[in-house]
């Protein structure tokens, strides 16, 4: 296609400083992604998540276009996508890691 040149291509002139912006940058956007596009980057379609989830696929694009949803959601989305789902609350003196109440009463029982 006219126009279009590949990402190698286009920072073929840049410096080694410039480059290194480049990168930088790239994977602090990688840390921060939209659910669609984390579904997009593990190469994976709306169709293939929902046979996973056992919903229908727009059940997937509602859910990928919500700003706010249920924990146990997110968390069965994440794990459809091969991962697992850490809630971290921040605060000036430090960070806490928030277990589900579900697998600290496991935790509790197993301890007693």
């Amino acid at each position: 296609m006219a126009g279009h040149r590949s990402f190698k291509g286009l920072t073929k002139g840049f410096s080694q400083e410039r480059k290194a912006r480049v990168v930088a940058r790239a994977d602090v956007l990688k840390k921060e992604m939209a659910l669609h596009e984390l579904r997009q980057a593990r190469e994976r379609s709306q169709e293939e998540l929902a046979r996973e989830l056992r919903v229908g696929q727009p059940a997937v694009a509602k859910l990928e276009r919500r700003a706010d949803m249920y924990v146990s959601n997110l968390r069965r989305y994440i794990e459809a996508l091969g991962g697992s789902l850490e809630i971290t609350a921040r605060f000036p003196e430090g960070s806490v890691n928030i277990v589900n109440f579900g697998e600290l009463d496991e935790r509790r029982a197993q301890e007693s």
